[in-house]
């Protein structure tokens, strides 16, 4: 045993549990909300996960400072836009804070979206209606039952781990 024990009674730096989730790669989506004002907003989102079929509901984690995660609980609702391979630039984009996001990429709303749809990056988009939150350290659980699914054929999922993008394998 290396770990003294205040070392183990500590628990792991974040640093070292952020690697240890990077190791974990997963699907990449963009979590978009309307504010309001009306405006979009929306951010990069790794996790998301299902909870039940029935009804549809899934969760997202939201860092509890997050401009996205205010308009989510302040509407009430928000869309689940599920990333496509050639979509890693707008990944990026969404994760950098760039408040002119939403210039650079295109995408729609229908009067009854939940957030804005990227049309162009998203093989896939969940609307949603928050039904409970939860804070969990520096971050808000957001659990949204699934009102209405928009597919794109066609397309393959955008991938992350290991601090880098990949297109989900042929074959």
């Amino acid at each position: 045993m290396t770990d003294s024990l205040a070392e183990r009674a500590a628990g792991p730096s974040s640093t070292d549990f952020r690697g240890l989730m990077a190791e974990f790669p997963t699907g990449v989506a963009v979590l978009t909300a309307f504010g309001p004002d009306g405006g979009p907003h929306g951010m990069t989102c790794s996790s998301v996960c299902s909870v039940t079929l029935s009804p549809p509901t899934l969760l997202v984690c939201v860092w509890s400072g997050s401009p996205t995660l205010a308009a989510i609980v302040a509407g009430s609702r928000f869309a689940v836009n599920l990333l496509h391979d050639r979509a890693s630039e707008t990944a990026r984009l969404f994760a950098s804070g760039d408040p002119d996001r939403f210039s650079r990429v295109c995408w729609d709303a229908g009067p009854d979206a939940a957030g804005p749809h990227l049309a162009d990056d998203a093989l896939a988009v969940a609307h949603c209606a928050v039904t409970r939150t939860e804070p969990v350290g520096d971050h808000v659980v957001v659990f949204g039952e699934v009102r209405r699914i928009v597919r794109e054929p066609g397309r393959e999922p955008l991938l992350y781990g290991q601090r880098r993008f990949a297109a989900w394998p042929a074959g």
